[in-house]
């Protein structure tokens, strides 16, 4: 292996398992989608509307893109926000061939106007759409060619209860354990023509906050470390070196984690807090600490939460050296 090798690595999309088989962890929901996908091959039908739900980078893409591969159909990829009309959504169902995916990222962000045209849709593939204004509009109706809806969200009880409700299978993508991560960075390291040791990738794995995009972009940079410093290999010692530098410590929190923990500590007596409250002492948005920080430390056994506030555990204050 050269120095080059270091730097001729394929883009994150290559990274992506392409078959169920080669997806690692969740292993449950994995059995489960293969007898729906199986199901539905054999019935020769769209398979069940589809909904993901889990914290950000557990996969949710990556298994829209697998359950295309494993149909045989297209996928066409959206976002919530980017339908901003009604007109965009017909647009997007009328070009649809038949049995497609429609995959809809962070769906709980779509207008509820784009919604209830998304409802006929969903269940009798038909598009009721309002032509004109006025005394002169006019209601038409197009028909649709089947299509499965995979939607992916971060936070399902945003989504409103008609739109759940037509999702035929619902799957939670909970947070990576150390070893699932060790695996998916040793895959990862290959594809990239990356050297790395068991220990190293277990090491990198046990910092990357359950989380598979952490840990591939974990990997990058401990490679990074590696080039610069002239060694060919990613053992214990380099990647827990590279991750002390980025300031990641053995647990995986990072220094707005521990920040947060020590405002909570030192302020507010280890709380309780409120969440805005919180978020004013750490100068951080509230939907940052939410969304990215907070599932993390609760998870982690470092945060939790009750109905006066965030309180910080006694896990915290021994990882932060600090009396309690």
């Amino acid at each position: 292996m050269t120095q080059d090798d270091f730097f001729d690595s394929p883009p994150e999309d290559h990274i992506r398992p392409s078959r169920l088989d080669d997806f690692i962890g969740h292993d449950d929901l994995r059995a489960n989608l293969k007898v729906f996908l199986q199901a539905a091959r054999e019935r020769r039908q769209a398979m069940d509307h589809t909904l993901f739900y889990g914290n950000p980078g557990l996969g949710k893409t990556t298994l829209a893109q697998i359950m295309a591969g494993e149909l045989g159909v297209n996928l066409v990829s959206t976002s919530g926000p980017v339908l901003e009309r009604s007109g965009d959504l017909a647009a997007i169902l009328t070009s649809l061939s038949r049995h497609d995916i429609l995959f809809v990222d962070e769906i709980h962000r779509m207008p509820i106007a784009v919604e209830e045209v998304l409802y006929p849709a969903l269940e009798d593939f038909k598009l009721d759409l309002v032509v004109g204004q006025g005394p002169g509009a006019r209601t038409v109706k197009i028909d649709l060619e089947p299509f499965t809806l995979v939607g992916a969200t971060t936070r399902i009880g945003l989504l409103s209860s008609p739109l759940r409700d037509r999702f035929g299978v619902i799957l939670h993508l909970d947070f990576y354990s150390p070893g699932d991560l060790a695996r998916i960075v040793t895959r990862s390291a290959k594809i990239m023509k990356i050297s790395v040791t068991d220990d190293g990738a277990l090491e990198i794995g046990r910092r990357s906050r359950g989380t598979p995009r952490i840990a591939n972009r974990l990997l990058r940079r401990a490679q990074d470390f590696c080039a610069v410093q002239r060694k060919r290999c990613i053992g214990a010692a380099e990647a827990s070196h590279a991750l002390e530098r980025m300031d990641i410590d053995e647990s995986g929190l990072d220094q707005m984690d521990r920040k947060l923990l020590r405002v909570m500590i030192e302020h507010y007596g280890g709380g309780p807090v409120g969440l805005k409250t919180l978020a004013v002492a750490c100068s951080e948005d509230v939907r940052t600490i939410e969304d990215i920080y907070e599932p993390y430390l609760i998870q982690t056994g470092f945060l939790k939460r009750t109905h006066r506030g965030r309180v910080a555990t006694a896990k915290a204050y021994k990882h932060l050296n600090m009396l309690g």
